[in-house]
């Protein structure tokens, strides 16, 4: 009997020591992630999750208009993500002031705050925005920068896309805002295009301008239809034969994105070539 019960009480003991190793085990980092260079990780945290893109886009909170709402902004660049858990027993206020107080002294500029849930500050092009949810947080760095262009469209590519779609949307050709005049930087793809129309001389199109939906619907129309025959003008400038080309404008009308977005409004202006019969 006296050995059963010392076999029982190695037993319970054994037990609690394993549920109190298992206890104390510290947590662990997701797999692939490490804090930002930028800013140190509220001592005791750990990484839950993160996200780090090449080129992304963040909304971000930036200030308040006169009445009083927030305004927020879309930024566009490299981005990178944590989703941190806090130890046991901090408080939202905590990490916030704490964040606060080291990005001040990072030479950041605060541009919102919300406390103790939110903050948005920036140092030159790069944004950091905090939101404190009590037992975590989470951390947004955005530098601003321009997408590297990596997909070209060239003579064969856009050959290849109107012979199997019928159309192809272009976003290669810029214009002064508000304008019909084509910018300098749009001559490649206008190139190119040329050079499609004359290595396929039974070709026909149409070239059809659209817009956002920011000024009047009346505005907007008047407008693509001047952008679409501005990039006719140059085409046939450039050895293509008017006959093979026509110029229509849509306007507002035929949204590919939301407008209620940066990006999407972007989307939205474009110059699309559709192959006639």
């Amino acid at each position: 009997m006296k050995s059963l019960a010392r076999l029982l009480l190695f037993a319970v003991i054994s037990l609690s020591t394993l549920a109190i190793t298992a206890q104390e085990e510290p947590r662990q980092d997701a797999e692939g992630c490490k804090d930002s260079p930028l800013i140190t990780r509220m001592p005791g945290s750990t990484i839950n999750s993160c996200d780090n893109k090449e080129f992304e886009q963040a909304e971000m909170p930036v200030g308040k208009d006169a009445d009083g709402n927030v305004v927020n902004k879309t930024f566009e660049g490299e981005y990178h993500y944590w989703d941190m858990a806090t130890r046991e027993g901090m408080s939202e206020i905590q990490i916030f002031r704490n964040f606060e107080t080291a990005l001040k002294q990072g030479g950041f500029i605060i541009a919102y705050e919300d406390s103790p849930v939110t903050i948005t500050a920036h140092k030159g092009n790069t944004w950091f925005m905090l939101e404190s949810k009590g037992s975590f947080y989470y951390q947004t760095i955005l530098t601003v920068k321009e997408m590297k262009q990596e997909v070209t469209a060239d003579a064969s590519s856009i050959a290849d896309e109107l012979n199997k779609t019928g159309h192809i949307a272009l976003y290669g050709i810029h214009f002064d805002t508000g304008k019909a005049t084509i910018l300098p930087d749009s001559e490649s793809l206008l190139s190119e295009i040329a050079k499609m129309l004359q290595q396929n001389s039974d070709v026909k199109l149409s070239v059809e301008g659209h817009t956002d939906n920011l000024g009047s619907a009346a505005s907007n129309q008047s407008l693509s239809e001047k952008r679409a025959q501005a990039v006719v003008v140059w085409l046939t400038a450039h050895g293509v034969e008017a006959s093979r080309l026509k110029a229509k404008g849509w306007g507002q009308t035929k949204p590919v994105a939301d407008n209620g977005t940066e990006d999407g409004r972007a989307k939205n202006r474009r110059v699309e070539l559709v192959k006639q019969s």
